[in-house]
């Protein structure tokens, strides 16, 4: 009947509530942020809002999922709230983010988590890289930037960025510009051996469970409210994290004593 159904909902909408103010870990050495596009219905007007996924990698080298946000606007303040929200949940220590080029977020994890590296998500910035690129330039657009990032050191990288801007730079000089104003964040995983770096590069970790969001969504158009909303994505992510609780990170063997070495200060806090 109509009444159990509003039970069950209701039931599960206080155990999503109760899961997304858990306790959490005291240390996730690295952290996912990425963003899903969902269409629900505010104020009687179907909107695209933007739905934010956090997940962490415990020290076990196990994904999990911290919470999922979503958001009104992206600004500096509202990453802020989110972040303390963290803190008052018991995340003292987060190693390095990994995010999308997400509005205002670097400076908020500046302030909340001072000693945490970013890294911007590469295949963000090269989809943003090829948005304005004429369709016959596109191929070899793609492949002179590939030898920015997969250059074997920073300094490599910087030079493959001037070869690429003697190429393509009075074209399409917004390029150079974008990697320019972004570089110490798209840099910061040259510092790390290859295990860490393919690790952070992208936001690949949260991918798999974008899509099962994307198949979910898909099928359903758009969300009355931002309740249901919310509602879905929970379950649609303990279905995901059910699958994660058998396996850890490839390499986190090989990642872990790395991580330890690098945030070494920070590390032997949990190592004792």
């Amino acid at each position: 009947s109509e009444q159990t159904i509003s039970n069950i909902t209701e039931a599960i909408m206080d155990k999503a509530k109760e899961w997304q103010n858990r306790p959490l870990e005291a240390i996730y050495p690295i952290v996912f942020m990425d963003a899903t596009v969902l269409k629900i219905r505010v104020d009687r007007v179907v909107k695209n809002s933007a739905a934010y996924i956090m997940l962490g990698i415990t020290l076990e080298g196990k994904k999990e999922i911290l919470g999922i946000w979503i958001g009104e606007n992206e600004t500096s303040k509202y990453w802020l709230t989110l972040l303390n929200e963290l803190k008052n949940r018991g995340v003292e220590d987060i190693l390095i983010f990994a995010i999308d080029g997400l509005n205002g977020f670097n400076q908020a994890i500046q302030a909340v988590y001072p000693k945490a590296e970013i890294q911007r998500c590469i295949v963000h910035q090269i989809r943003s890289s090829l948005k304005f690129v004429s369709w016959k330039d596109r191929k070899a657009v793609a492949k002179d930037l590939k030898t920015i990032y997969t250059a074997k050191t920073e300094e490599d990288a910087q030079l493959a960025l001037t070869e690429f801007n003697d190429i393509w730079g009075s074209k399409y000089p917004h390029i150079l510009q974008s990697w320019l104003n972004n570089w110490n964040e798209l840099a910061t995983f040259f510092k790390y051996p290859k295990s860490i770096q393919t690790l952070i590069y992208t936001t690949n970790p949260i991918e798999s469970l974008n899509a099962n969001i994307k198949r979910k969504t898909n099928s359903k158009g758009s969300f009355p409210t931002i309740d249901s909303a919310f509602k879905m994505l929970y379950m649609s992510t303990q279905e995901v994290q059910a699958k994660w609780e058998r396996t850890s990170m490839r390499n986190w063997s090989e990642i872990y004593p790395q991580l330890c070495i690098f945030f070494s200060e920070i590390m032997e806090k949990y190592t004792k």
